[in-house]
């Protein structure tokens, strides 16, 4: 029996059954019920990953404003962000301060447009890639227990080295280059490291400043956790 109401059928003396239809009638709301419950569980697999905090963040760091993630994050770096403003609608979370000396300059640019910032990470991390001698002996010299003023010596006097071959295809402005750090620091080659002492009065900073590394920049440009062991190196955070 289907539980449908049963007409009365003068022909063939069948009367309806009322047991049988209750009967039709439980299966009925049963199978509905068992419809329902195989949806809602249906409905809940099908929810996107972002209704789960732990799926968009599975090392469980806290995500910025604009959904990205570092993880070490430059908020909690006074000298990142020194230079830098946290920005909901930028790519990376952050775009440089406005009122910043350093990168004030840069504010200018749209750090919503992915295209930019894909260019400005390319060049941030060739100008990083250009450094890599001075990584090398700081790395070296570390290792073999240099202190903080013999590597900043070493690294700063490369520093100048990089500078000046840095124009090796354009004699005019090697020869401008030159003039200048005569005119300057009374030596070609640029500054030494006694005169950058004398000026910064740390030789911590005299290092910082040889690698010219701003981790803001890096922090706007998504490269903070990919450089993040240099700033450790260089004093600007603590492990």
């Amino acid at each position: 029996m289907s539980g449908e109401e049963i007409t009365w059928n003068e022909n063939s003396g069948c009367r309806p059954d009322p047991a049988a239809a209750r009967k039709g009638n439980v299966m009925k709301e049963t199978l509905i019920t068992i419809l329902c419950a195989c949806l809602l569980v249906c409905m809940a697999f099908s929810l996107p990953a972002e209704s789960d905090p732990a799926a968009l963040n599975p090392a469980g760091e806290e995500s910025l404003p604009g959904g990205f993630t570092y993880v070490h994050d430059p908020r909690e770096n006074p000298a990142a962000m020194a230079d830098i403003i946290v920005n909901p609608e930028a790519v990376y979370g952050f775009s440089p301060d406005p009122a910043s000396t350093r990168l004030g300059s840069y504010s200018g640019y749209d750090w919503t447009d992915p295209v930019f910032v894909a260019k400005a990470r390319e060049e941030r991390r060739a100008y990083h890639e250009s450094m890599d001698s001075m990584m090398d002996i700081l790395y070296r010299m570390r290792a073999e227990g240099a202190s903080v003023e013999e590597m900043a010596r070493a690294v700063s006097g490369e520093r100048n080295r990089l500078r000046l071959a840095a124009y090796q295809d354009d004699p005019e402005g090697l020869a401008t280059v030159r003039e200048s750090n005569l005119k300057t620091y009374g030596h070609e080659e640029g500054p030494t490291p006694d005169q950058l002492f004398e000026k910064y009065g740390s030789w911590t900073v005299v290092m910082q400043k040889a690698f010219s590394s701003n981790p803001g920049m890096d922090a706007c440009c998504g490269l903070y956790d990919e450089y993040y062991w240099l700033y450790v190196e260089l004093g600007y955070v603590e492990e």
